[in-house]
């Protein structure tokens, strides 16, 4: 079902609801057209409202019966999740991922959308709209990058060097104490960390090998499963911090993101080493 032809109407699909919905709001904000969910970070914009929901007519529109679960949907009804991890056809959106930064007026956000048959995911697509490119990956086909003349372009992740020389991502603030302290600190023993409050960025610079790790704790799926594949694709190793695989239906347990199994396991003693 999922061909060249379908990965390429899904991701013309994200950029031209980034060129109506997103791109024209940005910078462009009322206070009203912003409002807190959970927290003073955790926003909501109406770029995020109105992109999820043309997203989702369109993919109603053309895969009948599919399940389709949106960031802003289960924001307002989380039982939308149940069945993932079991549906014949299921697409992920994150509208806008990293909507701090756009509603902040930074110009780091993406649009993220995943295919999941059966509880596998076997396409993941983030599109960024700023640099107008998208990145893709594709069950046992590897990942790319797709330019906006059409050119593909495949990724790779980077070669573990030693720790002391690596470049990650750690989502410490979202960790339970005593974990929280405890790798925040055992941070300063990698090389440089990143810090984009955009998960679209942070899959991107892994998987095309910039940058060597990622730590998170929080699991929705629109943030997760399209990276979790692009990085899979690209060469990459995940798994959760108790070593199980990722798959959609999952919520909790963490996920290490790595270049190989030995550098996940060194990743993981070295954060968690007290």
């Amino acid at each position: 079902m999922f061909d060249h032809h379908e990965i390429n109407w899904l991701a013309d699909l994200l950029s031209s609801t980034a060129d109506t919905e997103i791109l024209p709001r940005f910078r462009r904000l009322d206070s009203g057209d912003i409002r807190q969910k959970t927290s003073a970070a955790d926003l909501v914009t109406e770029a995020d409202v109105n992109s999820e929901k043309v997203i989702t007519a369109a993919l109603r529109e053309r895969f009948a019966g599919a399940m389709i679960v949106g960031e802003e949907a289960c924001s307002e009804n989380p039982a939308l999740l149940n069945g993932l991890n079991s549906a014949d056809l299921a697409f992920t959106i994150d509208p806008v991922d990293g909507t701090f930064n756009f509603a902040s007026g930074v110009p780091l956000f993406g649009v993220m959308l995943s295919v999941n048959i059966k509880g596998e995911t076997v396409a993941g697509i983030i599109y960024d709209p700023m640099g107008r490119d998208w990145l893709i990956g594709v069950k046992g086909a590897g990942s790319y990058i797709r330019r906006a003349d059409g050119s593909e372009h495949k990724v790779r992740v980077a070669d573990a060097p030693p720790l002391n020389q690596m470049t990650g991502c750690v989502s410490w603030q979202y960790l339970p104490e005593p974990d929280r302290t405890l790798v925040a600190g055992n941070q300063a023993k990698f090389l440089s960390h990143l810090g984009y409050r955009c998960a679209a960025h942070e899959y991107r610079v892994i998987a095309t090998g910039s940058a060597h790790f990622a730590v998170y704790n929080k699991l929705m799926p629109w943030d997760h499963l399209p990276g979790n594949l692009i990085h899979q694709e690209a060469g990459g190793y995940t798994a959760r911090l108790d070593g199980s695989a990722y798959k959609p239906g999952h919520v909790d347990g963490g996920l290490i993101i790595a270049p190989d199994t030995d550098s996940w396991q060194a990743i993981k003693q070295t954060l968690w080493q007290k």
